[in-house]
């Protein structure tokens, strides 16, 4: 079994239930498990690959819990760019309606790899568009070739505007259809195994999107198959008065009336959550997928992390689709959370290491991982290293692990999952990526034209 060592690095944080931070550190993994963590001087002094991080800080691999891949195809889609969020979707709709089975695979490989540069190693995507042949498949196997560890969701989308929903009836799919293929995705590429690399999800898309019906079946289906459930919910003031006008409940109870909350629930924003839905989360170990930029893109508000945290809620990170942040930069998300908390609170309502949690051992817990988001023993070996003598970090030596958090986003020097480099010396080392970004951009064009 191929072993690797990991030496010298400046700083190097665990994020374990301590939160070590460790001068001089480094870690021993074997099979991409890691076995030791600790002073480079006592580390195994061989291994078959080793990685030599002098001048830089590790972290664990950041972990994204929200994200629509295929939108990097429509960043900046002008008439959308001012829109909030039910106008932007109804911008997006019918573009979204021509992407191919190759716009997803593409889009995947780009969106992942951007990723990974910022130093997540683990993402989430939530697909509940499938136009034109689109299977799930089609990014699981781009995440593969990427080498990041992926959690597909099969979203849907059942609800059309004819009888009320907001996408247009030609998105719609059949929903003995969406959970027949749902139990096809999980069949065939779930993996429940620790240290696994896909999983999969049951991801209706949203209550204005899908029916009662097909809610509760989706969460009858996930928990028979024993899988995650997620979709958005009370992501703006108007996805809150939909609900009330439709359901006569807020989005909370909403939720829990159908069988949404539970260990096995994340969902997307959650802008929204007054304080009995955030007890309520809390009390049924509901997570929550927060995600700054895109809250912040679409005017949907601030969502109360910090009151989230404190009551107990399970809170993870999300770059959300690139049409709404038009970036995928986790470190930065990190950045965005701690700020915007201040905003809401004080000076002192999140810091830079509670950012940073939230980026790792956060997520964790809100995909239901106990292998990833620490280095410890047992877990999974997947880190990111950022060089301090970057010209974003100058400055930064009193506190090198908050200034991945304070000072511009970094790109990482680093990205290892499962003892695998993704990211090499700043640049994405498994797959070339000058075709992929050449195709992504005469696809994008197509978009463009009408002619894709």
């Amino acid at each position: 079994m191929p072993t690797l060592l990991v030496r010298n690095a400046a700083l190097l944080a665990t994020m374990d239930d301590a939160g070590t931070e460790i001068r001089d550190g480094g870690l021993f993994a074997r099979d991409g498990v890691i076995e030791a963590v600790g002073p480079t001087a006592q580390l195994p002094g061989h291994a078959d690959a080793i990685i030599d991080l002098t001048g830089h800080v590790v972290i664990p691999g950041l972990i994204n819990t929200h994200h629509h891949l295929f939108q990097n195809l429509t960043r900046v889609v002008p008439a959308a760019q001012d829109a909030a969020l039910f106008g932007w979707l109804r911008t997006l709709y019918p573009i979204w309606a021509r992407l191919t089975p190759e716009c997803i695979r593409v889009s995947t490989l780009v969106g992942l790899a951007e990723l990974a540069l910022s130093g997540c190693t683990t993402s989430s995507d939530h697909l509940y568009l499938f136009p034109n042949g689109i299977r799930l498949d089609d990014e699981i196997e781009a995440a593969r070739d990427i080498g990041m560890r992926f959690h597909a969701t099969r979203g849907a989308m059942s609800i059309g505007v004819s009888a009320g929903g907001l996408p247009p009836d030609s998105l719609i799919e059949r929903e003995d259809a969406i959970l027949a293929d749902c139990r096809r995705v999980i069949e065939a590429h779930h993996d429940a195994r620790p240290h696994a690399m896909t999983r999969i999800a049951v991801a209706p898309c949203s209550p204005f999107s899908v029916s009662r019906g097909l809610m509760r079946d989706c969460a009858a289906l996930a928990r028979g198959y024993g899988v995650g459930l997620h979709t958005h919910l009370a992501e703006n003031a108007e996805d809150v008065a939909y609900a009330q006008a439709s359901f006569g409940m807020r989005p909370g109870a909403y939720a829990q009336s159908l069988g949404w909350t539970g260990p096995d629930v994340w969902h997307a924003h959650c802008v929204c959550l007054d304080h009995d839905e955030i007890d309520l989360f809390a009390a049924t170990g509901t997570g929550v997928a927060h995600c700054p930029t895109s809250n912040m893109r679409l005017a949907s508000g601030i969502a109360p992390v910090r009151r989230m945290l404190d009551a107990g809620v399970k809170v993870g990170l999300g770059v959300d689709g690139s049409a709404s942040n038009d970036a995928a930069h986790l470190l930065s998300e990190a950045r965005q959370a701690m700020l915007l908390q201040r905003v809401m609170g004080s000076a002192a309502t999140m810091t830079a290491r509670e950012a940073l949690r939230l980026a790792t051992r956060g997520g964790a817990a809100v995909l239901g991982r106990s292998d990833i988001g620490q280095l410890a023993p047992g877990m999974a070996a997947d880190f990111a290293a950022f060089d301090l003598s970057a010209l974003q970090l100058a400055g930064g030596a009193w506190d090198p692990l908050a200034a991945l958090v304070f000072c511009a986003p970094l790109a990482a020097s680093y990205t290892v999952v499962q003892g695998r480099c993704v990211v090499r010396q700043g640049g994405i080392a498994t797959v070339d990526m000058a075709p992929v970004i050449a195709r992504h951009g005469h696809l994008v064009r197509g978009l463009i034209n009408g002619t894709v």
